[in-house]
């Protein structure tokens, strides 16, 4: 027997079975008996647009069996905010409570993004953030720092609550920790020039008039050059340099920095402890037209350093006027 239908306090709905198309549906779901009761219940619920104490446990059963149902998650956010409204209970408290729950839920399933989107929307309806809300999603980072899902929905968190001012320090300890978690250095781009970002438009306020902060472009610059120092292979920090640079137009002022780790280019490049310096300074000698030498760099690329992208490496040669090489 049913969890539902034999309980009195469901005797009033009559389930609305699902719908697969007729009696001898071609592909029907094999969904369990536990699943599909409570589906047909919340269809019926839904058709009555039902929001009540009884249709949010009904939510919170079917979450259990299917954490991805996007609509039940919906459901379960409306259901919430009108019973606040017809109980005139507080509705930071109820808030508070949901996200007690929800927090059990997001650690048991990591990489599930409703719960993310649902988490967002109760937070749009709270004054200000919870003082639990960081420390919650730090557990999630311990589980998984480069979980996309927390990553995308702390954007959010600073963007909306305007956290810019006090965000650095935790990227900070990230990247002590860890200096290869390219979801740390992203969000530090973020954090220091997503603030500047013109809505209207999409542009950062450098691209439409406003003086690019120099002084804080010199801070970036030196702070990713002593990353680079503690893991020269590794690509984020370089990536992130060039971004600082292409604010200023050119890449030039690091070439020096760069060939701190590209061993001997006459050589063979022997000493070379980063193919990403050999990339960083083929494009710096490609901005001063010596294009055999930025070729120079690109080929020791494609035969030596990083042979497994050498069509890539090739393609670079030829915009430079040069011919490939061959592995």
């Amino acid at each position: 027997m049913g969890r539902y239908s034999d309980s009195q306090e469901w005797a009033d709905i009559t389930p609305i079975p699902q719908n697969d198309g007729g009696p001898n549906p071609l592909a029907a779901i094999a969904y369990t008996e536990e699943y599909s009761e409570a589906m047909g219940y919340f269809r019926a619920v839904t058709a009555r647009n039902e929001k009540s104490e009884r249709a949010l446990e009904l939510t919170e059963h079917i979450i259990s069996m299917n954490p991805a149902h996007y609509t039940i998650w919906l459901y379960r956010a409306n259901t919430i905010f009108e019973l606040q409204r017809k109980n005139q209970s507080n509705l930071q408290d109820d808030i508070l409570e949901e996200l007690q729950w929800l927090d059990n839920l997001s650690l048991k399933h990591l990489k599930n993004y409703q719960i993310w989107h649902h988490r967002q929307t109760l937070m749009t309806r709270l004054p200000s953030m919870p003082s639990t809300e960081l420390s919650f999603l730090a557990q999630m980072f311990a589980k998984d720092a480069k979980n996309y899902h927390v990553w995308s929905y702390r954007q959010w968190l600073v963007r909306h609550f305007s956290l810019w001012d006090t965000e650095l320090p935790y990227i900070e300890s990230l990247l002590t920790a860890d200096v290869r978690n390219n979801s740390a250095w992203n969000h530090r781009w973020f954090v220091l020039f997503g603030q500047h970002i013109d809505p209207s438009s999409g542009k950062g306020m450098d691209e439409v008039g406003n003086i690019v902060d120099e002084d804080l472009l010199d801070r970036e610059v030196d702070y990713t050059q002593q990353k680079i120092r503690l893991a020269p292979q590794n690509q984020s920090p370089w990536n992130y340099l060039r971004g600082l640079l292409r604010k200023r137009g050119s890449l030039l002022e690091c070439k020096s920095f760069a060939e701190e780790f590209m061993g001997d280019l006459e050589d063979g490049g022997d000493g070379c402890r980063s193919s990403h310096a050999l990339d960083f300074f083929a494009d710096c000698m490609a901005e001063e037209k010596e294009a055999e030498k930025a070729g120079k760099a690109l080929e020791l690329l494609a035969k030596r350093y990083d042979p497994i992208r050498r069509n890539y490496w090739n393609y670079r040669r030829r915009l430079l006027g040069l011919g490939a090489v061959e592995a």
